[in-house]
């Protein structure tokens, strides 16, 4: 089955690393938001930030959280983190920064994001159930290499793993 998934990033930080994950042509993300057309979104205040997500969720089967530096804790993320799960869609993250960006830079290692959320059920943090994949190269090829090789691997599992809870 074709998959349809969701990358959530830190925009103004992560862009070009995130670009390298969604032009891979592993599988069909979310369409792309410019600069000027993330301008005009962000311009419309929260609720036409809370549409754009909506739209761009809408269909899809997984949510990857991208994760950088500063990924953790931030108000859209977690927006998305919460509804993508709580619509029973698979989620898993990807730690991004040995990947260069535009500049050639690499940045230290994020927070885990799952971690801002806990479980109803049991008070367990949501980051003991979903899966943060920290690829073991500091080189940012093999990085990408390892993203590319895994990354359709993970999706089913993520959605797996969603549909047990």
């Amino acid at each position: 089955m074709a998959r349809r998934v969701f990358y959530s990033f830190h925009y103004k930080p992560d862009s070009t690393r995130a670009s390298k994950i969604r032009t891979m042509g592993v599988i069909e993300g979310n369409a792309s938001a410019s600069d000027n057309d993330w301008e005009s979104i962000t311009g419309g205040g929260d609720k036409a930030i809370q549409k754009w997500i909506d739209d761009q969720l809408s269909g899809r089967s997984c949510t990857i959280v991208l994760i950088g530096q500063n990924t953790a804790g931030r108000k859209w993320i977690n927006y998305e983190i919460g509804k993508s799960w709580n619509e029973g869609k698979g989620l898993f993250g990807i730690y991004i920064h040995n990947l260069k960006d535009i500049a050639g830079y690499q940045t230290t290692k994020g927070n885990n994001p799952f971690d801002e959320f806990t479980m109803d059920r049991d008070k367990s943090k949501l980051s003991t159930i979903v899966k943060s994949y920290d690829p073991p190269y500091y080189d940012s090829k093999q990085v990408y290499g390892y993203i590319h090789q895994n990354m359709v691997n993970w999706i089913e599992e993520a959605i797996s793993i969603r549909e047990n809870y």
